[in-house]
């Protein structure tokens, strides 16, 4: 029970059926919003492991 459940058909015909409700518009929106956010962690992920460059180089201060 459960076997199969996300077979290529499956995801195939739950694509159609999302593209007959909510339309293309809103499906490439969807898509977009998606593929941003996506972008986005990366990017965070990226800048948490790293320090950077501006942290670990610190201007001297002037003396006036």
């Amino acid at each position: 029970m459960g076997e199969g459940l996300f077979q290529p058909l499956h995801i195939l015909l739950l694509i159609g059926i999302a593209l007959l409700v909510f339309g293309t518009s809103k499906f490439s929106a969807l898509g977009k919003g998606l593929g941003e956010g996506i972008r986005n962690f990366k990017t965070s992920m990226k800048e948490g492991e790293a320090p950077k460059k501006e942290d670990e180089v610190k201007p001297e201060e002037k003396e006036s």
